[in-house]
Parts: structure tokens; sequence; C-alpha cells
């Protein structure tokens, strides 16, 4: 039995949007194979190709059973400014994404995808298109095999594949129930995948017995409102050769559940709180994803998890707790959790003698209404780190906003 494969290929905009589309390099190879039928169905189909947009033909090809056609928008856009984005990348991976949903929607089993000039890009708009948390659903939507079409830029794709992965497993782990992704759990998670994709990984999952020996009061002050144990997860990635090289240290926020606490929030859309871990979730998805590059670093991901629970154990707004570092903290609002779950894991970090020190949190909700859901707000002491920052952020297309 002849098993169903589908085709994405890419067209280009027109630069002043009329007339037919132009194609990339494996639209224009596979419409000289079907004769010319390709631009001729196109033209006949409907107007030229919006970005972003899908057209499906069937029974064009004998090798593949539908051809979805996405439109890059124009090419060779280039970065915006205004923006701080590359829009050819943006634009490639959007494509693409949707292609793959149509194909998904088809339920074809395996797909080729044109790289469009950027494989990477690509590589990583096919597996972010099709991700979906479906692990508690009886009725899954079918599996699709991802492969890149012709042999052009094999190494960016792979390279996209591994950081949509990355992604991918930082959604993954957001998106689960609290009562599934405990701390523990997630703990154990994370070990799991690093442990299988590097041997150049040590996994620490301290318990509550270690944290508490560290006398990291603040984090603790927080965990034991819950029934669920705390972790403090410590991974360490040696991937340069020079094994006393300075380590980045990553520092994640790892609440699993934030309720508030005492200071309980809103019941509407609490349920989102389960993706309180995103800074942790992310840091160690970047950790994975650098071990399976082979990134020639030596990095540390610290990651506090815990609930924050309001019960008879709970914070209360006005007690006061002492940290690591013996400073003492008064708890104003019990659902300012983040913080004191931070400044430990932050004050340990620097027993690493760092590099430096990035660390993440789904900290405030001030951010949010500040910045929308377009850019990631950056607070920072170094110049230097920002800068970078800022200029890797346009080709991951991840933007921040400093300060």
């Amino acid at each position: 039995d002849h098993i169903s494969v589908g085709l994405i290929l890419g067209v280009f905009t027109n630069e002043n949007e009329e007339g037919p589309s132009q194609f990339t390099n494996a639209a224009d190879t596979f419409d000289k194979h079907v004769s010319g039928k390709l631009r001729e169905l196109l033209a006949i189909s409907g107007p030229s190709l919006k970005k972003g947009k899908t057209r499906i033909f069937h029974g064009l090809h004998q090798d593949f059973s539908s051809i979805v056609v996405v439109g890059l928008g124009k090419k060779a856009a280039g970065v915006n400014p205004y923006e701080n984005w590359d829009e050819d990348k943006e634009n490639i991976r959007a494509a693409i994404a949707a292609g793959c949903r149509q194909i998904q929607d088809l339920e074809v089993p395996s797909v080729e995808v044109d790289p469009c000039g950027d494989a990477q890009a690509a590589a990583e708009g096919a597996l972010l298109g099709l991700f979906e948390y479906d692990e508690l659903k009886q009725k899954k939507k079918p599996p699709v095999d991802v492969q890149l079409h012709g042999s052009d830029g094999t190494e960016a794709w792979k390279k996209g594949l591994i950081y949509a992965k990355g992604q991918n497993l930082a959604r993954y782990l957001m998106e689960a129930p609290a009562n599934h992704m405990t701390p523990t759990r997630f703990a154990t998670i994370v070990e799991e995948k690093l442990k299988s994709c590097s041997n150049k990984v040590t996994v620490h999952i301290r318990n509550k017995s270690w944290i508490e020996a560290q006398e990291m009061g603040s984090f603790l002050s927080v965990a034991k409102g819950s029934d669920e144990p705390p972790v403090l997860l410590e991974v360490h990635y040696k991937g340069s050769s020079d094994a006393n090289e300075p380590p980045l240290v990553f520092v994640g926020k790892g609440i699993t559940f934030d309720s508030g606490g005492i200071s309980i929030k809103p019941s509407s859309n609490m349920d989102a709180m389960r993706a309180d871990m995103g800074g942790a979730a992310t840091i160690c998805s970047a950790i994975i994803t650098a071990a399976e590059l082979k990134l020639p670093l030596n990095m540390i991901g610290l990651t506090p998890l815990c609930e924050n629970m309001p019960s008879g154990k709970a914070n209360k707004p006005g007690d006061v707790v002492k940290a690591k570092n013996g400073k003492t903290i008064q708890v104003d609002n019990t659902d300012a959790e983040g913080r004191l779950v931070l400044a430990d894991a932050l004050c340990y970090a620097h027993s690493f003698k760092p590099r430096a020190i990035v660390d993440a949190a789904t900290l405030t909700g001030a951010m949010d209404v500040a910045l929308g859901s377009g850019a990631t707000g950056v607070f920072t002491n170094s110049h230097q780190l920002w800068n970078h920052l800022y200029e890797v952020s346009s080709c991951t297309n991840n933007r921040h906003e400093g300060d």
C-alpha cells in the first residue's frame, strides 16, 4: 500500500502585489516536472496567494497525494527595525506552520517541506506549527512525519528541528495540568531528557531537607503552604573543553501552580497559573537544546520548584522570612512569591562563580499589561549582556524590550 506523502511549496508575492507569484527554487523545479501545471492551477484557483495563506492541490504528481502551496510574502523583506525581527525567517515559519496544519487536517502521515531559502526557519515552522498538548486526550490528531524536500540546507534543517523540539518541550511543560506537572515530575522529565541527549551533564534533584540545610528560608516559606514537596533542580552541562571555565548560570522560576496563596487570585483564568513555571521550563529546555547542539559552553540551570497554595501552613501577609543570604523579608502580598523563590536560587547561583547570571520568570502580570504578548521585558545591570540578547532576539524572533 502506497503511503501518501504531502508536499509543501512556497511562493513569494510580487513587489507590486499584482501579477503571478514568484516561485521558490523547489516550487519552480516541481512546476517544471509537472509541465507548468502548478502555475496554471495557482493562477485559475484565485487571487495571488497572500502571506501565510495556503492553497491545496491534489493529483498533480504521482509521488505526492497533496500539494500545499504557502504564501511567503515579499521576497528579501529583511530585518524590520521597528519590530526587531527578521521578516523573511518569520514569514517562512508562519507559512510552513500553516501548511503543515493543512497536511495534518488531510490526515496525510508524511510531508516534505520546501526549505524556502532558509531551511532552519522552515524546520522550526513545521514542528512549532504541529505542536499540540494532547497527552490526556483519547482522540489525538494524526502524527505527521516532517522531512526536508530536496537537499538544500540539510544541516540548517537539522538545527531547526532541534531548536523547535526545545521550544515544544517548554510548551509541553507549561501546558500540562498542575496535578500532572508537579515539582517532582518536572524534575524527573528534565533529568530523563538531559541524560538521554548528552553524557556531559549532571543532574541534582535537591529535596526539602537539602533546601532546609541550605537555609533557603525565603523559598521554603512559599513551598510550605502546599502538600506537594519542593525541589531545587540543579543541572550542569559541561560543554567547554576547559572544565574550569566559569559557567553561565540560568535561574528559572518554577511555581508549578500559583493560586496566589492567602492573597488568593480571582478564580477566572486561574487555570493558566499551571504555567507559572514558564521560567523553569524555558531555561531547562534551553540547556537541553544546548546539550543537543553540543555547544562549547559550561552552563548551570537552577530552578526552585514548588506550588504556592493557601493552607493552614501558608505564608500570611505581614510575615517575615529569612533568606539564604541572612536578610529578612516582609511578605506584603503572598502572591508576590516569585521573587521569594528566586532570591534564594540567585544567592545560591553566586557560589558557582558564574560568568553571568540570567533569570527568567513569569514574574508579574504588570509585564503583560505593559508589553502585551508581543515582547518580553528585560531588566539588567549589564549593557553588554543586554546588547547580546537584543541582537540574538531578532534572529530567533523572541523579542525583548530593555530597561
